[in-house]
């Protein structure tokens, strides 16, 4: 169960940033209040993945990590944002350090 909500935690800071970008500076009612909304929800989220026991360290790097490596990737798809080699690089870097930090937490 606390995958579950640090996966929901995840979808919604990702959808908040996403939406920050889109809000134009929070000029953008509809956009600020999506933004709110999301990261509200975030830490509401991975507050009670903590509450169940998930390690502090293995929840914030997941959380962090998968949603910096997805922000790079939605801002290269759709919000215009150039993707090269060292950006690539930069995400398989987080991805590894994220596998490792969970791979050391389950020992």
């Amino acid at each position: 169960m606390a995958w579950l909500l640090l996966v929901g935690a995840i979808a919604s800071e990702v959808l908040a940033t996403s939406a920050l970008k889109l809000s134009d500076g929070l000029t953008r009612w509809g956009w600020t209040i999506v933004v709110a909304a999301g990261y509200i929800a975030s830490f509401l989220l991975l507050a009670w993945a903590l509450k169940l026991r998930m390690p502090v360290g293995i929840a914030y790097a997941v959380w962090a990590g998968t949603g910096t490596a997805a922000i790079a990737l939605i801002g290269a798809l759709f919000l215009g944002e150039h993707m090269n080699l060292v950006k690539a690089a930069g995400i398989a870097l987080i991805i590894a350090g994220v596998a490792v930090l969970n791979l050391s937490g389950a020992h």
